[in-house]
């Protein structure tokens, strides 16, 4: 070896062996003396109070690594975030050159709180205007451990909360442009999971995505979740390239329990039975209007062996002729009530199906498929079979007007022609419900009409009103 070499093996051989002393002599001791420097520093670029509660440790380990316990972000007295540890892995060199780059930001148990009060006001929001002093908060890697996020909003009522969760930010990059310009300049590689998601009515447990964004393209894939008792999948994708952002989904939910999707609507039991649905959908747009008007792709529900509690619906068919009360728009509530949601009922009570009498209807078979174009969903497979009988839904539901075009249920014999029917249209919130229209008359009015069909109009022609998936019961 020769004697410029051991030279130099010798020099990096002492200068690993002096960090290794300074941070034996320095790892995590207590340098309280310069917490409230700290505080100081930080309250004062941020605009917020910034307190330490625990020690404050430093350390060399190839980079400089300092450690904080107890630390809490507070405005107007409250916590707005707090952790019971945090560290940071800061770059060495650059210190040299009076630069500071961070490397590395960890949060154990963070907690963290954002609200938004009835005047619009958010509790991060500063009192008055900070120092202009840049902190380079903006680190190479982030990471989270068992955190908690809570956001609530008095305005809407609305609220979120994230419980025990884990968040893994790689590669973390902001190439330079303006502030607006934000997502377009942003890149990093992300893995989140968490054990539950809450929000009203709506409980998500183990979600899990991996998220890669750059240059403005965003891909959250894949995505898993439990949601209803069942087991969803797919992925989600965000194009932020262009002025108006594009967004495309693709989600389905296997297995999930229908009486737990219901019971978010329903203070007691309804219906049961497993269920799947899968969504595919692209949009594009600025607002929730924009969003509604561009929505491309296709809905399907589907389910076999299911119980509806309240209505006996075989029953209240074998008994239309004389009472001619039930309405055939009730039993198309259970459609509504699928993959479209029961934003649809809010002007007409089709909850009523599930608030009869009593009694109870097994469900053969259900298909509801449907066609999504410029935000109109147009029925495409949409009936259900009971024991005995046979009910379809033809027409469009327009999410963009907020109306129903033309939506007629029928109740319909072997060969998909319908014998009873009623149609349905007008705004959500007044829908015009027409009375039942009995297209062909009756021989007895305590007879099934399927059997009277069957019995007293075979092989007569009609104009199929149904040819889809759903057979007629045997």
């Amino acid at each position: 070896m020769s004697k410029s070499l051991k030279i130099i093996l010798l020099s990096v051989i002492g200068f690993m062996g002096l960090l290794i002393l300074i941070a034996a002599a320095l790892y995590f001791v207590d340098t309280s003396v310069y917490t409230s420097r700290l505080e100081r520093a930080a309250s004062e670029s941020l605009g917020l109070e910034i307190r330490v509660g625990g020690r404050l440790g430093i350390a060399f380990f190839g980079d400089l690594h300092v450690r904080l316990d107890d630390v809490h972000i507070r405005n107007r007295e409250m916590d707005i975030a707090s952790a019971e540890q945090a560290s940071l892995e800061i770059a060495l060199f650059p210190l040299l050159h009076k630069e500071v780059r961070i490397k590395r930001i960890g949060l154990q148990r963070p907690r963290i709180t954002i609200t938004r009060d009835r005047d619009g006001t958010f509790n991060f929001e500063k009192r008055k205007k900070s120092k202009q002093t840049r902190l380079p908060l903006a680190p190479d890697n982030l990471f989270i451990s068992d955190g908690f996020f809570l956001y609530g909003d008095d305005q809407s009522g609305k609220g979120i909360e994230v419980e025990h969760f884990n968040l893994d930010v790689r590669s973390l990059g902001i190439a330079g442009g303006n502030s607006a310009e934000l997502l377009k300049n942003l890149s990093f590689t992300a893995e989140f999971a968490c054990r539950e998601i809450r929000t009203k009515g709506l409980t998500i447990s183990n979600a899990k995505f991996t998220c890669r964004g750059k240059d403005g393209v965003f891909a959250l894939t894949p995505v898993t979740m439990g949601l209803f008792g069942g087991q969803g999948s797919g992925s989600i994708g965000v194009d932020f390239t262009d002025p108006v952002p594009r967004y495309s989904v693709r989600l389905s939910l296997s297995k999930f329990k229908i009486e737990e999707y219901l019971k978010t609507y329903f203070s007691k039991k309804v219906a049961q039975g497993s269920m799947d649905c899968s969504a595919t959908l692209s949009m594009r747009g600025n607002t929730a209007k924009e969003l509604k008007q561009t929505a491309e792709g296709a809905v399907t529900l589907r389910g076999e062996n299911l119980t509806l509690y309240g209505h006996d619906l075989d029953r209240e068919f074998a008994r239309f002729e004389s009472s001619q009360n039930f309405k055939l728009v009730d039993a198309g509530a259970f459609f509504f009530a699928g993959p479209l949601g029961l934003a649809v009922t809010k002007g007409y009570n089709f909850a009523s199906i599930f608030q009869g009498s009593g009694g109870s209807s097994s469900i053969e078979k259900l298909s509801s498929s449907w066609k999504v174009e410029r935000g109109i969903a147009q029925a495409m497979d949409v009936a259900m079979a009971t024991k005995e009988n046979r009910i379809a839904l033809k027409g469009r539901i327009n999410f963009v007007d907020e109306r129903f075009d033309d939506v007629i249920i029928a109740l319909i014999d072997a060969r998909g022609c319908a014998r009873v029917q009623q149609k349905i249209r007008g705004p959500f919130r007044k829908p015009v419900v027409e009375k039942p229209n009995v297209l062909m008359s009756l021989a007895g009015p305590a007879l099934n009409l399927f059997k009277q069909a069957r019995n007293l109009f075979t092989g007569e022609k009609c104009k199929a009103f149904y040819t889809g998936s759903v057979r007629a019961p045997k």
